[in-house]
């Protein structure tokens, strides 16, 4: 197509998506490199899954679009050179430079496919149901590295690397106990949903809608136009882009190549079976994790690398209720799940602390006590702020599963408190005897008298150690932690960094050597060290 054949094409698809044009594209973190950007995506409500409470098979899902599948594959990867569509370049000198870098690399190559191992499939799937080229699966690689709890010091979050504003305009929802971007699933379908769109709006070509996902498309398209009024080519390799978005498309085709053909590089590809190791449960009601975890047969940390997505210990109270659980541990958690009611798949309530509470009041209402509340929420005082919210306990008949949502691996930790439910018949003497402590332990640690009467149903401390966060961050994987790279912006002071990443300014202080009193230089680099569970809710 000629240069001003692609302009007309591209202002005519353009015109009825002007809004969409003010999107910012993706900037990739690097190959397993922190660096600053983001990208777009869609819709979270309405994606399509892998079929629901089954185990998947690797034909088309009832609820994917509905073409046929290529037959089965010795493994992934053959499957996946088999939907190469973009042109090899290895010629080209970026393309080589890139490749140079990777040769070679057998370490990085058996990382990425140990992260991708999971949602790989399900990516070449959902791009083959709607004939997209299969190399875009590669595209989390240069994006993250595939790492679903990847943060950029741009705000960008997941394997697809979605900036805040634009996963909210494609539907991600991003809220105290979820964020979408980080959903493997949801943020799948949202970037093929942009990148379908950005293949349209540039008339097929993959290339400049590559680009465009990551400069965005007002920047291509800008370039387009420029070369257009020169009566240039208007391909990607001829177009000024920024220079990250010059690298951006050729480590893309780079991974192509080491893909298509690795023992050329020195490398070899991990086996990946051909088939969808995951299925998408619908659960239909809040959960608490670490019930989900013991009924499907995983630790905490093992369901959290599954659904990166949620913040906190529980699913959210609005949705999405599903959970990705392996193939084989379905049937088993759907038995023990439907022998539960809703009402009994949350030990914590998140309660909004309203004018005129008190602890010791909402104490009385939920049946604990102040100093549980205390230790729980990590408060020093029992002081509380109007607006603010205080995570509570909920009565249950039995103290076991309340316990394994503290402390998720099943062991007593030191570093958790330990909460018994007082079972009808109790006695302080009774309970002290049984744990091995005393009445009067028992009575320090709780604020009581020794006279004091016990009810069915009342959580008492047994063992009080250094105080928790509101999040549960102990039960949430290590990739949680995420370190970035921040660049300081004209303007910038450590307070408003420290707002904007949740941490102190006297952990900015620590991690980067900063003496009281030194102003930031515009330019200058700082290392964060931030929580992704944290920086979810926006309101």
């Amino acid at each position: 197509m000629g240069a001003n054949a692609l302009v007309a094409g591209v202002r005519l698809i353009g015109a009825g998506s002007a809004v969409v044009l003010l999107l910012v594209g993706c900037a990739p973190l690097g190959v397993e490199q922190t660096r600053s950007g983001p990208p777009p995506s869609a819709q979270d409500t309405g994606t399509q899954f892998l079929p629901k409470d089954s185990a998947p098979q690797n034909d088309a899902p009832s609820d994917l679009p509905t073409t046929a599948p290529p037959a089965r594959s010795a493994d992934l990867w053959t499957r996946i050179r088999k939907g190469f569509v973009l042109p090899e370049a290895s010629e080209q000198p970026l393309v080589r430079q890139e490749i140079e870098y990777f040769s070679g690399r057998q370490d990085f190559v058996d990382r990425i496919a140990e992260r991708a191992r999971p949602y790989l499939s399900y990516i070449v799937q959902a791009l083959e149901q709607r004939g997209m080229p299969t190399e875009i699966a590669l595209l989390p690689i240069v994006e993250s590295a595939f790492r679903p709890f990847a943060y950029s010091a741009g705000q960008a979050a997941g394997i697809w690397q979605f900036i805040p504003t634009t996963g909210q305009y494609y539907g991600l929802q991003q809220n105290w106990w979820y964020d979408g971007r980080r959903d493997v699933i949801a943020a799948t379908q949202a970037a093929l949903d942009y990148l379908q769109r950005l293949n349209e709006l540039f008339a097929g070509d993959w290339l400049l809608a590559i680009a465009a996902y990551n400069a965005g498309e007002g920047t291509v398209l800008r370039a387009v136009e420029r070369n257009a009024a020169q009566d240039q080519r208007t391909d990607f390799w001829h177009l000024d882009l920024p220079s990250e978005t010059e690298t951006y498309v050729p480590r893309l085709l780079a991974v192509r190549s080491l893909i298509a053909t690795p023992l050329a590089y020195g490398l070899k590809l991990p086996t990946i079976p051909d088939k969808l190791p995951i299925a998408v449960v619908e659960i239909r009601s809040q959960i608490d994790l670490a019930l989900a975890a013991q009924l499907a047969g995983l630790s905490v940390a093992e369901l959290y690398q599954l659904n990166p997505g949620y913040n906190r210990w529980a699913t959210a109270p609005d949705g999405p209720h599903r959970l990705v659980l392996p193939v084989d541990r379905v049937k088993q958690f759907k038995q023990g799940l439907d022998a539960i009611p809703p009402e009994e798949r949350m030990h914590w309530r998140r309660h909004r602390i309203a004018r005129g509470d008190t602890l010791s009041a909402l104490a009385q209402r939920y049946h604990t006590t102040p100093a549980v509340l205390k230790t729980i929420n990590g408060l020093r005082s029992s002081r509380i702020r109007t607006g603010s919210h205080l995570v509570i306990p909920l009565t249950r008949r039995s103290a076991t599963v309340a316990a394994a949502a503290l402390n998720p691996n099943g062991q007593r930790a030191s570093n958790h408190p330990v909460i018994y439910t007082v079972q009808r018949g109790d006695s302080l003497w009774g309970i002290a005897q049984a744990h091995q402590t005393t009445v009067n332990h028992l009575c320090r640690l709780n604020q009581i008298a020794p006279d004091t009467a016990l009810h069915p149903g009342q959580p008492l401390l047994l063992q009080k150690t250094r105080p928790i966060s509101v999040a549960f961050t102990h039960t949430q994987p290590s990739e949680a932690i995420q370190l970035i790279r921040y660049t300081v912006q004209r303007g910038d002071s450590l307070y408003q960094i420290a707002q904007r990443f949740k941490v102190t300014v006297g952990e900015l202080r620590r991690w980067n050597d900063l003496p009281q009193g030194q102003f930031l230089q515009p330019g200058q680099k700082l290392q964060l060290q931030v929580d992704v569970t944290h920086l979810s809710d926006r309101r």
